[in-house]
């Protein structure tokens, strides 16, 4: 054959890469590229060190006899692989959790055989996905999970609480309602925050929930120092676990409220002028230590508190996590069978919380169970706001002013003489000074009332605004409290 009758190589490699891998493009304009019949998705672009599609190309090209080509042919495929690609049809990727068709949702295990869990109502299989279903995408974070055994009658879940050194059943409860929630991924879930004494096993506790979801190379880390870190290791995995936390300060409290609910952060793409990259995240978080300090209002919302206490006898780690792995397979078999029975029942769900799908999955886990899950989340959430309330001087004092208002009784004031009215409350008689932080304007009061009228809500007392003619005001009034439940007759 003339050299004229030869083919060039990028279209020899562009020829091979269509005819073994399928390219789409993300709602971003990422492409990626999926070897054929194989879940597993890689970004043409990336040069991670987990395997890049143009490692992953070459190696094909070599093993099928095709040959070995230089730089130049191979990126000049790519780029062309890369421009037919953003003609085709949009597709999401997923870390660890995806929705599937037909109401199911699939569990990565991190297998080179792209096997995974396939949940659904009816029953959950192992099984290889389509890739038009579900696409994974992998990174250094994606550990391998075992196969999870079949029949387990629940057992895992008492070998799982017989490890950890939860304080009592309604906590194991709570527990168990969590990770449930993790292996749903369109669906919120507050971030379990392990406390307890010294001593109490709360690193230890934390990683064997987060490696039931994530597998043995699951960790905890220590809480980043900024927010492009922090987003970095979210976007990376599927449980985001803080170890050993001392204080929560106001921008991190903000960034994990956003990252337990949803949120999404663009910042500007690499070696580009105008053109951003878009970040959507919204991932289940765990958190562990002793005391955090003041909780803010809007995060004791999404925490869910899991107490720990000291466990009498102590054992080796070596010990701990060799029978951890070895039963690690049974408890994932009974938290899908325990998952699969959840997703099957109907229950009412909770109109007056927050994270009212959390509760929801609560009352269909009490519904199967008879657990009294969601008794103790309302518990848990009633503690919280005790929290709240303990480290906020502006919010005992407005507690204070309200103890003074008959049942149903409402006052309205400007924000300027609620400021004045409630700084001579805290100050009193004997004039104390003002602590820090305490607002210094009527529109700063506001603000801060904004904040914890959640709070001030769960103690019976409101707090609206509104406008007059004349001016905005702030009405504060005292819930009547509800009336007794009617007795019913005896026979």
């Amino acid at each position: 054959m003339s050299d004229d009758e030869k083919s060039p190589a990028r279209q020899v490699i562009t020829d091979y890469a269509q005819s073994h891998f399928r390219y789409f493009r993300t709602v971003d304009g990422t492409v990626y590229a999926q070897r054929t019949g194989h879940p597993v998705a890689r970004p043409i672009r990336s040069q991670g060190t987990t395997g890049s599609h143009r490692q992953e190309l070459m190696v094909g090209l070599f093993r099928d006899g095709v040959g070995v080509f230089n730089g130049t042919a191979l990126k000049e495929a790519l780029d062309l692989i890369e421009a037919l690609a953003l003609t085709e049809r949009v597709q999401p990727t997923h870390i660890r959790v995806a929705p599937g068709f037909d109401g199911a949702t699939w569990l990565d295990l991190g297998r080179d055989d792209g096997r995974s869990v396939r949940i659904h109502p009816t029953g959950w299989d192992i099984r290889i996905p389509d890739p038009e279903e579900v696409c994974w995408r992998r990174t250094q974070l994606t550990g391998e999970l075992p196969l999870p055994a079949k029949d387990t009658n629940g057992k895992g879940i008492d070998l799982l609480m017989r490890l950890c050194n939860f304080a009592d059943a309604k906590t194991e409860a709570l527990a168990i309602a969590w990770l449930i929630g993790c292996l749903e991924p369109s669906v919120p879930v507050p971030a379990p925050f392990l406390t307890g004494p010294q001593g109490a096993g709360k690193s230890t506790g934390g990683r064997m929930l987060v490696r039931i979801i994530e597998g043995m190379t699951g960790d905890l880390r220590r809480a980043p120092k900024d927010e492009e870190n922090m987003i970095t290791a979210v976007a990376a995995g599927w449980i985001t676990a803080l170890d050993n936390l001392s204080h929560l300060p106001p921008d991190l409290s903000d960034l994990m409220c956003c990252i337990i609910t949803g949120a999404e952060s663009i910042k500007r793409a690499l070696f580009t002028d105008g053109d951003v990259v878009r970040s959507r995240y919204r991932r289940p978080m765990l958190l562990t230590g002793i005391d955090v300090g003041v909780i803010r209002p809007d995060l004791a919302e999404r925490l869910l508190t899991l107490r720990l206490e000291r466990p009498r006898v102590r054992r080796t780690e070596a010990e701990l996590w060799a029978e951890y792995a070895e039963i690690l397979p049974v408890v994932l078999g009974s938290l899908l069978d325990l998952t699969v029975k959840v997703r099957a029942v109907q229950a009412e769900t909770p109109t007056d919380l927050r994270m009212a799908d959390f509760a929801h999955l609560c009352a269909q886990l009490d519904t199967v169970t008879g657990f009294g899950t969601l008794e103790a989340y309302r518990a848990g959430l009633d503690d919280l706001n005790d929290d709240v309330i303990e480290g906020d001087l502006l919010a005992q004092t407005v507690l204070k002013h309200a103890a003074e208002l008959a049942p149903g009784e409402e006052v309205r004031m400007t924000s300027a003489e609620w400021l004045h009215a409630l700084t001579a409350l805290y100050s009193g008689e004997e004039c104390r000074p003002l602590p820090k932080g305490w607002p210094t304007t009527g529109k700063v009061l506001s603000d801060r009332l904004r904040r914890i009228q959640p709070t001030l809500a769960a103690r019976g007392v409101l707090v609206d605004w509104g406008r007059t003619s004349a001016a905005r005001y702030i009405e504060l009034s005292r819930q009547a409290p509800p009336p007794p439940p009617e007795q019913q007759p005896a026979f």
